[in-house]
């Protein structure tokens, strides 16, 4: 099964059952045992185009369906591969269907990359699928926990390692929109354990008491709260998407705005921003282009070790405060898709959803 949506509308969805697919010479079956939805997802879809999104996984008709990715586990129960094995379980980016077929290629301890042709100029860091035997910061009794949050937070730990990469463009402030999203939450966590940097969390009404309660920010402040920000150097990092906000920002920060980063999109029906705003112009952060620029100066493994490290000590962090709810079937993922896309759902909770269990 396969869940897809309108990539121009993403409130129509449908559920496409083609039965479970062949393989091929090379190739090997992988049954998604489940995946996460959050925010993230969401924007996938909107930045689909932009970013490259659907061209991961191709709908079953190409008249404008899409379908959007999610990270989650899989098994290995069928294989034509002679190094891959059934039974190997893999973390990696599928589709939110039943199962998925792929090409193995540069086969090693750590897991394989996705050898499809369509797949060889899209981002690098997504084609890998990473073995749970052989992963650092894998926890048998964690997997909800790494679904939901693990590659979140790695955008998150890529985004300050960014900032700093760059010497966080002079900003001595650090303003976060949607900071009751998983990926704003990692970004803070990772921001204090750095220090050095005044961290402000925007959120709305409804949820600062929630973000004033993981205590990882400086200042918390609401949507409508923009003129209470200081004045100084600041960057922003915007998971909201809202046009509104970054006029006001803009505007009330002027040239002391040195960085505008576009990172994700939770308000996403908004109206885009003004033209011709003061400060930096915005510019959109791809995650897969800091993974690739660490790996060349650090090395993969040292990399795979740095991140593992801080990801360990997150979720150190995290586990318990996390409101898992899993669902199973079609039904299911689609009314928590629709729920997600509304703008709804508590900051604390997180859907974890299997095509393949009963519902």
């Amino acid at each position: 099964m396969d869940f897809e949506v309108m990539r121009q509308d993403l409130g129509v969805s449908r559920v496409v059952d083609l039965g479970v697919p062949d393989i091929g010479a090379g190739q090997v079956l992988l049954r998604v045992d489940a995946f996460a939805l959050t925010s993230n997802n969401i924007t996938y879809g909107v930045f689909g185009d932009m970013l490259r999104y659907w061209e991961f996984f191709a709908p079953s008709s190409d008249d404008g369906w899409g379908r959007i990715p999610a990270f989650g586990f899989a098994d290995v129960v069928a294989t034509n591969h002679p190094d891959v094995e059934i039974g190997l379980r893999v973390f990696g980016y599928f589709p939110m269907s039943s199962h998925l077929v792929v090409t193995p290629i540069r086969v090693n301890s750590r897991g394989f990359t996705e050898g499809a042709e369509h797949r060889q100029t899209l981002a690098a860091a997504y084609n890998h699928y990473q073995r749970v035997d052989t992963d650092p910061g894998y926890n048998a009794a964690l997997e909800a926990e790494q679904m939901l949050l693990r590659p979140l937070f790695s955008t998150g730990f890529l985004i300050e390692d960014f900032l700093f990469d760059n010497d966080r463009f002079g900003a001595t402030t650090i303003v976060l929109s949607s900071a009751s999203s998983k990926t704003a939450v990692a970004t803070a966590f990772q921001l204090r354990a750095r220090g050095d940097s005044h961290v402000v969390g925007l959120t709305s009404e409804g949820n600062r008491t929630f973000v004033e309660g993981l205590g990882v920010h400086d200042q918390v402040a609401t949507y409508d709260e923009v003129s209470s920000l200081g004045t100084g150097s600041t960057a922003y990092i915007d998971l909201s998407g809202s046009g509104a906000l970054r006029d006001a920002i803009h505007l009330h920060l002027g040239d002391n705005l040195t960085y505008d980063m576009i990172v994700g999109a939770t308000h996403w029906a908004d109206a885009p921003a003004s033209a011709d705003l003061p400060g930096a112009a915005p510019e959109m952060f791809f995650a897969p282009t800091q993974i690739a620029k660490r790996a060349k100066d650090w090395g993969t493994e040292i990399f795979d070790q740095r991140s593992a490290e801080a990801w360990n000590a997150y979720v150190a962090w995290v586990a318990g405060t996390l409101d898992i709810k899993r669902a199973a079937g079609a039904d299911a993922l689609s009314l928590a898709f629709h729920d997600l896309l509304e703008g709804g759902g508590d900051p604390s909770a997180g859907h974890v959803i299997s095509l393949n269990q009963p519902a």
